[in-house]
């Protein structure tokens, strides 16, 4: 994968990683002086004030998107509660003081249609599949958790796991379950989405560990 490439200014560097990008245009939409895929470089960190930028890349749900601030600010801190928000026939986004793999984050998206090219990250294959999943699930059993780091991995042929305080909700905020252990679905099969059945051994999902 590419490395992510940084565009440095006098009061903000943004970051930016091609390979986690889900085209979401938050960024184009919302601060198109600063965002302009048609302009090369097609990112000017000097175009808005450096507090604008880092708000809006805070939006940025795929953690594509960072920054660290050159004039004193504030660098992006992960918020209090883990969240694993659920989107409407789509992926899973995640926000708070993640790890997966060897990598520390606030946001990621992830898989759960199981035709991702770059697991356990979206591509928005789910799109071109036309993957059918609520993004309303019924609410689960689970109990609140104290604030902390959450671990995410991903088992071979296997669900994602999540080992640490953590919320799941709909895509429209409403809270699903509240857990310290999470097993979700990555396959698409799950007859209980987004949780895990079991039923990607049935499928024969084949998908490499993290």
């Amino acid at each position: 994968m590419p490395r992510p490439r940084t565009y440095e200014g006098e009061a903000i560097a943004i970051s930016f990683d091609m390979s986690r990008c889900i085209h979401a245009r938050n960024c184009f939409l919302k601060l198109p002086r600063v965002f302009d895929p048609a302009r090369r470089p097609w990112v000017d960190p000097d175009a808005a004030p450096a507090e604008e930028i880092a708000a809006m890349i805070r939006t940025c749900p795929s953690g594509a998107l960072t920054f660290a601030r050159r004039d004193g600010g504030c660098d992006e801190q992960p918020p209090r509660i883990n969240r694993v928000s659920v989107w409407e026939n789509g992926l899973l986004a995640v926000a708070g003081d993640l790890t997966l793999g060897d990598d520390r984050m606030q946001r990621a998206t992830l898989c759960r249609c199981g035709m991702s090219k770059i697991k356990p990250y979206c591509d928005y294959s789910h799109v071109e599949a036309a993957f059918h999943a609520t993004g309303e699930p019924a609410e689960a059993e689970g109990a609140p958790q104290e604030p902390g780091p959450l671990e995410i991995t991903a088992r071979e042929n296997g669900p994602l796991v999540l080992i640490g305080p953590a919320e799941v909700t709909t895509g429209t905020g409403r809270r699903v379950k509240q857990a310290g252990k999470l097993f979700l679905c990555r396959c698409g099969h799950s007859k209980n989405k987004p949780f895990c059945d079991g039923s990607h051994k049935e499928a024969g999902f084949n998908a490499d560990p993290v």
